[in-house]
């Protein structure tokens, strides 16, 4: 083996749902490959696809500074929520489930499905426009409501009428008969607001927001035939208070519709995208250009399986390194054979974490041994491939 071929590897995982995060992740790869090629350079870029670990990711690419404001969780109850703002001031970022996320509610608590409000994600938006930052990155995954983001849109002004009075934290009521957006916040039209989102589904129907997500969310099926009732007039009238028809488009059924009711709000910023979650996750961190210096990506997820193939990480990194001509790993609490064959079409090799028959708790338990273990055996693999590169090219 040649001693000066020293290798540039660029990790870039999601977080493992549950257990460690993108950061977390990354650091840990690391860790065991260092033991095996310790004069390698590793090049640490943590991603996520707009969910939970989305701030981390960004954060860890430099530039950016925490922030704390009030806020309330999916039931009402007050936090401390957090968000970042780059060192200009120019940008803000921040994720739907810092506020109204399924982690922020107990696990021994009863899921309250037909009252839980978006309210203080719209919170966290006002206090970034309130510090003057007008273009905010938003991640919308890991939500624990199905309001369609009508209290997200409250906090920023709109006003809801059922039973002829208003309604301060609006939920999906029966007798919903009006939506006024005349005091939207005024500030909202000079907002730059792009959206990482990593659904596809529309508002309503079998594949919609209450069908899919709300049993998740603790929703029965009556509850569910309540929010998808629920739904459409909310749909019928914030539609027709915004101008936009937006149900059936791509994403709309996101974090409980709250994708469809920040496509309603849309005419009313200066600018709105709704882009695939780690397509807008490596744009903020700078992902191509560490991907062009790198000899090697290794990329990962907590299980590499057939959903892999709608937008997730794993395949999102593997179709850039594919593109850029890196080779690339992938590395999973779980590898299914139809997640390593969605990964193997763009030339990347799944590697599951699990070295030996293991339950779900103890491999949860132990994920950063494991981790560190795979970025050990991959290191050992490699430099066994450049022993054999370097043995193919000696002269006989």
């Amino acid at each position: 083996m040649n001693e000066a071929l020293k290798l540039r590897v660029l990790l870039a995982p999601d977080s493992f749902k549950g257990s460690l995060t993108s950061v977390q992740v990354a650091r840990a790869l690391a860790s065991g490959w260092t033991r095996a090629r310790p004069g390698d350079e590793m090049i640490l870029a943590p991603l996520a696809d707009g969910g939970e670990g989305t701030l981390a990711a960004i954060a860890e690419s430099g530039g950016w500074e925490w922030q704390e404001c009030d806020a309330h969780d999916a039931l009402g109850r007050p936090l401390t929520a957090r968000w970042l703002r780059s060192l200009d001031g120019e940008r803000g970022a921040l994720e739907l489930a810092e506020a109204s996320g399924l982690s922020r509610l107990p696990v021994d608590e009863p899921r309250a499905p037909l009252a839980a409000t978006s309210e203080g994600s719209g919170e966290i938006l006002r206090a970034i426009l309130d510090a003057g930052v007008r273009h905010v990155v938003m991640g919308i995954g890991g939500s624990a409501t199905t309001d369609g983001g009508s209290g997200l849109l409250h906090a920023l002004g709109v006003w809801y009428r059922g039973g002829g009075s208003p309604t301060p934290l609006p939920g999906p009521i029966p007798d919903l008969a009006t939506v006024d957006l005349a005091a939207l916040d005024t500030r909202l039209r000079g907002l730059e607001l792009r959206v990482a989102c990593d659904v596809t589904n529309p508002l309503l129907g079998e594949l919609g927001a209450a069908a899919v997500y709300a049993p998740q969310k603790g929703a029965w099926p009556e509850d569910v035939a309540n929010l998808e009732a629920w739904l459409a007039r909310y749909a019928d009238l914030l539609e027709a208070a915004s101008g936009v028809r937006a149900r059936d488009k791509s994403g709309a059924g996101a974090a409980g519709g709250a994708g469809f009711g920040l496509m309603c709000l849309a005419p009313n910023l200066r600018s709105f995208e709704l882009i695939p979650g780690v397509e807008l996750v490596m744009q903020e961190t700078g992902f191509d250009s560490r991907l062009a210096g790198a000899d090697l990506v290794i990329t990962g997820e907590g299980q590499v399986d057939a959903q892999t193939a709608f937008g997730k990480t794993a395949l999102g990194v593997a179709r850039r390194a594919a593109a850029a001509g890196v080779p690339c790993l992938a590395v999973g609490g779980g590898v299914t054979a139809e997640g390593a064959a969605v990964l193997a079409a763009h030339g990347c090799v799944a590697v599951p974490i699990l070295d030996r028959p293991m339950a779900l708790r103890d491999a949860m338990t132990k994920a950063t041994p494991l981790v560190a273990a795979t970025g050990e055996r991959l290191a050992r693999l490699v430099a066994v491939g450049a022993l054999v590169a370097d043995r193919q090219g000696s002269p006989a």
